[in-house]
């Protein structure tokens, strides 16, 4: 019996378990497999990260301080930031889910690898824990809260009824790979491509190692093959300027889906249950970005979780305060205006995107605001969509 069960270890749930078990409640923190490397860009842009873990820079993982974005006309919008103290993160995801884990490990919470979580355990018709498989059979994992954090594939999230099946149009499909050998990127720099179905990427990861991908959004998923984007990506004479090799090595490849659409405000809490990180949507739809505010809904929800255990009340009454929590509220509502900022962007095959990145060029004022709404997510000016209607 365990005051809080959570299903996947990774930055959602481990800093959820992180959070439960240093207020000195007893948390099982579930797991199906520890070296399963996640398929995902791993890039970490948000300053956010050094305060959620403050030995960070201990780690070595790789920073970044510049952006360069190229429309899919090659139009280019170039950033750095000599602030290095705040500098974005390039992670293996391996090594920093390994990392996260093992910091809700040391503040006490219990680890079980190998358990795939495939349904609840009931008492009085109420959630009461969860069921896993295991080499050696199926285990029950009883707890008074059952936090579901185990991604966009989750079978939890679906039998819990607080929401449905993911559709085409509400993701991103996506082709990511990690290669080695010598190349020609300013390690220093994330790159950005924008298509006229998604973007693509390419980052360093440090020792003569980058991760590259290629991303395919919403109702593009309809007309384009992520593999296949992923392979014209690679001929894009932009690109084979960076890597001029013919051949790499490949240390890892994948595929893998995202939420595309912002997070699913309806489906976020129930009597003894949350739905936190990228199973409840926790993505930002214009860059992708997941892993900083999975971490964030997963701590808000550790919070929650803390107090509604104090109070011995674990009943969808309490535990809506995760979603009506001031950090929650922000996110929801930035990711509404980017998902309808998203669709503009792509309207008529990425045209006003290709205006956006050639006005920006030789306008300085544009040009920041630009970076603002790309990088840090900003609201425009409200002139922003006629003003861009009008380019020619």
């Amino acid at each position: 019996m365990y005051d809080v069960v959570i299903s996947g270890a990774g930055p959602a749930g481990s800093k959820c378990a992180e959070v439960v078990a240093r207020a000195g409640f007893k948390v099982a923190l579930i797991e199906k497999d520890v070296n399963w490397r996640k398929p995902c860009g791993g890039g970490i842009p948000s300053a956010k990260i050094y305060e959620q873990y403050p030995d960070i820079e201990e780690q070595g993982f790789h920073k970044i301080q510049g952006l360069a974005m190229y429309s899919d006309d090659y139009h280019k919008i170039d950033y750095f930031s000599d602030n290095v103290t705040t500098s974005s993160l390039t992670v293996d995801r391996l090594a920093f889910d390994n990392y996260v884990r093992d910091m809700a490990v040391k503040a006490g919470a219990e680890l079980f690898d190998k358990n795939f979580a495939h349904d609840f355990v009931y008492s009085n018709n109420k959630i009461a824990g969860v069921k896993t498989k295991t080499p050696s059979g199926e285990k029950i994992y009883q707890g008074k809260i059952v936090i579901i954090a185990d991604g966009m594939s989750s079978r939890l999230a679906v039998r819990s009824g607080l929401r449905g099946k993911w559709t085409p149009e509400n993701l991103g499909i996506s082709r990511v790979e990690i290669l080695e050998g010598p190349h020609k990127l300013d390690e220093k720099y994330v790159y950005f491509f924008f298509k006229r179905y998604g973007y693509c990427w390419i980052f360093c990861l440090g020792d003569n190692r980058f991760n590259i991908g290629s991303i395919v959004y919403g109702d593009s998923n309809l007309q384009y093959n992520a593999n296949k984007t992923f392979e014209q990506f690679m001929q894009d004479a932009p690109l084979k300027e960076l890597l001029p090799e013919e051949d790499y090595k490949v240390i890892w490849a994948g595929n893998f889906p995202e939420p595309a659409r912002g997070v699913l405000e309806k489906s976020l809490y129930g009597d003894s249950l949350m739905i936190i990180g990228d199973a409840a949507g926790f993505v930002a739809p214009i860059n992708g970005e997941g892993i900083q505010p999975g971490i964030t809904s997963g701590q808000v929800a550790g919070e929650v979780a803390v107090k509604a255990l104090k109070q011995n009340d674990c009943s969808s009454k309490t535990l809506k305060e995760y979603k009506y929590h001031p950090r929650i509220k922000k996110m929801i509502r930035k990711y509404k205006f980017q998902s309808k900022f998203v669709e503009f962007f792509y309207e008529n095959n990425g045209e006003n995107l290709n205006k956006i990145f050639k006005q920006a060029e030789n306008d300085e004022k544009f040009r920041r605001i630009a970076i603002d709404i790309f990088i840090y997510g900003k609201t425009p000016p409200k002139d922003f969509i006629s003003f861009v209607k009008s380019l020619k």
